[in-house]
């Protein structure tokens, strides 16, 4: 069966055919997370969209060499040119070394994809161990008269890029606008024009992330790392750049102005940008206060959850939406994923069910071209689900006798929903420890509840009955504002 793939192309904002540079090799690049943090649920939307890009073209028989960096120096507060660096302030306020912070939020981050069933990259570069190339790429910019040394730190040229290139063209700016917008940024005298971007910052005294260089003691800028490293380890060419919608601009933008302006040409051929979750209607994420970290959904710990998530749920709740759609988290909205997630593993084991007639009165080949017209239109995951759940009505129906399927049809059948499910979707069975901890969870937020409303009605004694023996337990128990928090010791 020949498959033909078109993905949406950020930069010519169309549909396209799926045409590598070298078949079957294909290169995806991939925006990793700045490990600073334990990883919330707007990290889980890029790992999952890339994950079953990955799964899909490895499906469909490419050989993929996925990159997916990790950002753990250079990455300012204000996701601009000023601030302090995210992994040196969190190294400040937790009283540890910089690489410590590094490596333990790493660690959290590859445990929770894990948890998510989310494959690891091919290559999973740090920014901190290529600082010879992101200097290096910083003379040529040099060189080439795009880039100019003030005070110890070096800033690309925005101005002069523009004049043969289009700054902006990724995410349709305009300079003239982008100018007017960044004003008040004309007092940092260190820069020619506010637009200008940092290439090399040299660290203040205090800064304790830092590496010598021809302009001064400093660090990258956070853009030039992934420059660097796709081109490293993909080439001055490559297929795929990927990343969440949030960094189209300024990173990506600035990622196309780096590389034309060193190598003349651009590197990447399609762009593909996941969209945000968001909580009322609202960016979720840490830098802005209203992030749910995934953890946290895994135990229910936290005032927002009416309950515990599996890792499961939560992946079947992402594939649920387009992935160039925003997804809007709630409640009911995980509760009925988890449902769902029931009800198709449910329909897959019914398959086992099914006692072979002489003749079929289902098609398979239909279900498996509806399934692969879904996923060749941009990944279009939440179609292919609903497919499946038509083919679930189906196989329901087979189990009850209303339909028949003969043993060809019926491993066909089994070979479709395995692959689309298990290998593509990457969807697991739940194990009975992941359902035992949500239950447990469940069972010990429905006793605080109880506790609340005793409280109301001035029930102390069955109130500090209820804490005590979650105490004796190993519960405890905290009382705040919003109501409770609680952790197992």
């Amino acid at each position: 069966m020949d498959h033909i793939l078109y993905l949406y192309n950020t930069l010519s904002h169309t549909k396209e055919k799926f045409e590598p540079f070298h078949p079957p090799l294909v290169g995806l690049y991939v925006c990793g997370p700045t490990v600073y943090g334990d990883p919330h649920l707007g990290h889980a939307r890029p790992a999952i969209t890339f994950d079953l890009l990955y799964r899909y073209l490895t499906h469909l028989g490419f050989k993929v060499r996925y990159v997916r960096n990790i950002t753990d120096v250079g990455h300012l507060e204000q996701d601009l040119d000023e601030g302090e660096d995210k992994i040196a302030r969190q190294a400040r306020i937790e009283k540890m070394e910089p690489m410590e912070v590094v490596q333990y939020y790493m660690n959290r981050y590859h445990d929770t994809m894990r948890k998510l069933n989310v494959l690891p990259p091919n290559i999973e570069p740090l920014a901190s161990g290529h600082i010879i190339e992101q200097q290096e790429l910083v003379k040529k910019l040099i060189d080439n008269g795009y880039a100019y040394e003030s005070n110890g730190s070096v800033y690309f040229d925005v101005e002069k890029y523009n004049n043969k290139n289009h700054y902006g063209k990724l995410s349709g700016r305009k300079t003239e606008d982008l100018l007017a917008a960044s004003r008040e940024l004309e007092k940092q005298s260190d820069k020619r024009n506010p637009l200008d971007f940092a290439l090399w910052k040299k660290a203040e005294p205090q800064h304790i992330m830092r590496w010598p260089s021809p302009w001064s003691d400093g660090f990258p800028g956070w853009h030039v790392e992934c420059s660097v490293m796709s081109q490293k380890y993909l080439g001055n060419r490559f297929d795929i750049h990927g990343g969440g919608m949030d960094l189209l601009f300024p990173h990506h933008e600035c990622e196309i102005a780096q590389t034309v302006a060193s190598q003349g040409t651009e590197s990447v051929k399609y762009w593909m940008h996941n969209n945000m979750v968001t909580l009322n209607g609202k960016k979720m994420g840490k830098s802005l206060g209203n992030s749910i970290t995934l953890e946290e959904f895994i135990t229910g710990h936290h005032k927002l959850l009416s309950n515990a998530y599996s890792p499961m749920t939560i992946r079947f709740f992402m594939l649920q939406a387009h992935y160039r759609s925003t997804l809007d988290f709630s409640n009911e909205a995980l509760q009925a994923a988890a449902k769902g997630l029931d009800r198709l593993m449910e329909g897959f084991k019914n398959i086992d069910k099914i006692i072979p007639a002489k003749k079929s009165t289902i098609n398979p080949d239909r279900i498996k071209k509806e399934l692969y017209d879904a996923m060749n239109d941009d990944l279009n995951s939440p179609i292919a689900i609903s497919h499946l759940f038509d083919g679930i009505r189906d196989i329901n129906s087979v189990v009850s006798g209303n339909e028949s399927l003969n043993s060809s049809d019926l491993v066909k059948i089994k070979k479709i929903y395995h692959t689309f499910i298990f290998d593509i979707l990457g969807l697991q069975e739940e194990k009975d420890d992941a359902k035992g901890k949500g239950l447990l969870s469940d069972l010990i937020n429905l006793l605080l509840m109880i506790r609340i409303d005793a409280r109301k009605r001035k029930d102390f004694e069955t109130a500090d009955r209820i804490r005590d023996e979650l105490s004796r337990l190993g519960v405890e128990v905290r009382d705040v504002k919003d109501g409770y928090e609680w952790k197992i010791n």
